[in-house]
């Protein structure tokens, strides 16, 4: 965290000064808005979180709802999300109040008795080191509380205006802020009372009954799987030797369950396979009580039992998948001819189970993916265009979860006789963990993903794949760090200049350094992206540009490393010593992560994914890359 370089903090570091659109900001709902969010669920309240640190932006996120969101019914937070809480600055935190899936415990009738279950293989989690960071399980509220602390700690100081519900909308063709929205009061004295705010755009994360999706005409379509499930936030005894590891649990004797231990070391969540649901139920079996789900519970779990001192949370659901053809109001016939002002993000346009733990992960990528967007937008970094993006990248992913949770939900349905092979779970389970874990996600060539010409020269940066962090040593300090980990959600690109072979200080005293000639370039070229950065602000105020060295850092003169890479920030115009960084001889990033050591230009997104990879000389390209997603160049102060 990096502080101090607007003058001496002596509170929380983490409550940042209040700028722009945060100076004064009004409590009540404003009549005019850039960025309306409807509905406080995970992606909104991301793409609320990452809206709140553009100061100049005007976003408000209206809920229905009288307060905060007190149990939520989503609580696994794969990997991928982890990552992501880093760059919003509450990972640790949460880590720490969260229960960890470190395995997870397969059992199934005992052949000698099939009355009784076993326990059988014991995986773990992330057995082929897929990230740095954990698997976790915390309740949906707890990280929806984390964004609204980073809302309020923005600039633009940011809160939910709750009590607000959405009743339609309209978007005209003409003005600076075209889409009409309807709200009603929906508490309080003026409880029915319509009101309307202008919005220059609008995101609907109002959930799987969304009213925004209606009103762009969007409708989930898909099929329901006809199988019944019971799930309970419980506090209970038991014999059960598992009850605080994941398990997914067969008997013979009826039934399955999924067992999630939940955050505080005492409450536990089970998904009680209920079996197949007649098609002319019409939902009776959601009259299935709290007892019934207990005893049927049991039941699977013989000869162990189970003895239920409090309920925190239950309910009953059938198993559905549904998907919207697109996530924003533009028709079909209209690609191309607008830009979308409306969107959909979460459960308003993919539903599916929850027992693969992806709503609430997917949900926030969502959010992630189209926030920074916007951001830009409305910023004039980027142009419109930009925005057509989030349907197109999002709906392929929604895609691929629905069908793999298809995959998942089915084979958790099955009966222990109905396996190929006993393993067959458990098999499955591990084969497929990348998936779950939130990085099979790849987004195609475009505008904002660049094919991969180049790819050899850093494998393990997959283009259009998150940017999987590494170790490495920060020159100025001598810290040992990640290299993800230092990159925040600020709306920044990310640019990673992997040298060359020639230190810098060989560099200084003549030795040709493809290192320094790109930083002559990025630095003073007017083709170079940081030439498009606005007149008076700090030169890494759009694009963060790092380096990293082949050298321990005990043979890096700090002071001859090109002050491209060392920016003067702040109104005091303060040298920033965090961008100069060397390989780790205990974990060398370059064989890590495949790096040509010819000299790599790794370029990232700001919602974490890689765009574009190409070799220190490839100059015109990087210019040619970043030129279609830039304002034209304005002349910078000197």
């Amino acid at each position: 965290m990096q502080f101090h370089h607007h003058g001496y903090v002596s509170g929380d570091p983490r409550v940042k000064p209040a700028a722009g659109v945060g100076i004064n900001r009004p409590a009540d709902l404003p009549d005019e808005v850039d960025v309306l969010i409807v509905g406080t669920g995970p992606a909104g309240m991301l793409a609320a979180a990452q809206l709140s640190q553009f100061p100049d932006i005007t976003t408000r996120i209206v809920e229905r709802r009288p307060g905060r969101l007190v149990i939520g019914q989503a609580d696994g937070i794969q990997a991928r999300s982890v990552e992501t809480f880093q760059a919003f600055g509450f990972a640790e935190r949460i880590i720490a109040e969260a229960y960890r899936i470190t395995e997870m415990a397969f059992w199934k009738p005992d052949p000698a008795d099939h009355s009784r279950i076993i326990r059988g293989a014991r995986p773990v989690d992330d057995e082929m080191g897929i990230s740095e960071f954990p698997h976790l399980i915390v309740n949906q509220a707890r990280v929806l509380d984390y964004f609204a602390e980073v809302m309020a700690n923005s600039p633009t100081r940011m809160s939910p205006d709750y009590g607000f519900e959405f009743r339609g909308l309209e978007v005209g063709s003409e003005g600076e802020y075209p889409v009409t929205v309807t709200l009603a009061h929906a508490v309080g004295p003026n409880e029915g009372q319509e009101r309307v705010v202008r919005a220059k755009y609008v995101i609907g994360a109002d959930g799987a009954r969304s009213k925004v999706r209606d009103a762009i005409g969007c409708t989930l379509a898909g099929d329901a799987a006809n199988h019944a499930w019971g799930v309970m936030d419980v506090l209970a005894n038991t014999d059960f030797p598992d009850i605080r590891t994941k398990c997914a649990i067969q008997s013979g004797s009826g039934g399955s369950i999924l067992l999630i231990p939940r955050e505080g070391g005492f409450l536990f969540r089970m998904y009680v396979d209920l079996g197949e649901v007649d098609q002319y139920d019409h939902g009776s079996v959601r009259a299935t009580t709290i007892e019934q789900i207990i005893a049927h519970a049991n039941q699977i779990l013989h000869p162990y039992t189970l003895d239920v001192r409090n309920v925190a949370w239950h309910s009953v659901y059938e198993v559905a998948h549904r998907l919207t053809d697109r996530f924003d109001d533009v028709l079909p016939d209209q690609r191309g001819t607008r830009t979308p002002r409306v969107f959909i993000t979460g459960d308003a346009c993919h539903t599916h189970s929850a027992k693969a733990g992806q709503g609430m992960n997917v949900s926030m990528q969502d959010g992630f993916n189209l926030g920074w967007k916007l951001g830009h937008v409305l910023e004039g970094r980027s142009p419109e265009s930009l925005l057509s993006t989030y349907s197109e990248e999002r709906q392929v992913v929604a895609k691929n979860l629905i069908d793999f949770d298809k995959e998942w939900s089915t084979m958790m349905a099955k009966k222990p006789e109905e396996f190929n092979s006993p393993s067959e779970l458990e098999d499955f389970y591990v084969t497929t963990a990348e998936f779950p874990a939130g990085f099979m996600t790849q987004y195609a060539p475009s505008m904002l993903t660049a094919e991969p010409v180049h790819q050899e020269l850093a494998a393990g940066f997959p283009i259009g794949k998150r940017f999987k962090s590494a170790p490495v040593v920060r020159v100025g300090d001598t810290n040992p760090i990640h290299l993800g980990h230092h990159a925040t959600a600020d709306g920044r690109w990310r640019i990673y200049v992997f040298a060359d072979a020639a230190a810098p200080q060989a560099a200084q005293a003549g030795t040709p350094s493809a290192v320094n000639d790109f930083a002559e370039w990025i630095a003073n070229a007017p083709d170079s992206p940081l030439a498009a950065t606005p007149s008076g602000a700090d030169l890494d105020a759009w694009f963060d540009v790092k380096v990293i060295y082949q050298q321990p850092h005990t043979e890096i003169d700090i002071n001859a490393v090109p002050a491209v890479f060392k920016p003067l920030v702040g109104p005091f115009q303060l040298r920033d010593y965090e961008k100069v960084y060397a390989a780790d001889p205990k974990a060398d990033i370059f064989e890590l992560r495949g790096l040509d050591r010819g000299g790599v230009v790794v370029v990232v997104r700001p919602d974490q994914y890689v765009a574009n990879v190409l070799p220190l000389t490839a100059t015109a390209e990087l210019a040619a890359f970043f030129a279609h997603l830039l304002p034209a160049r304005q002349p910078k102060e000197v």
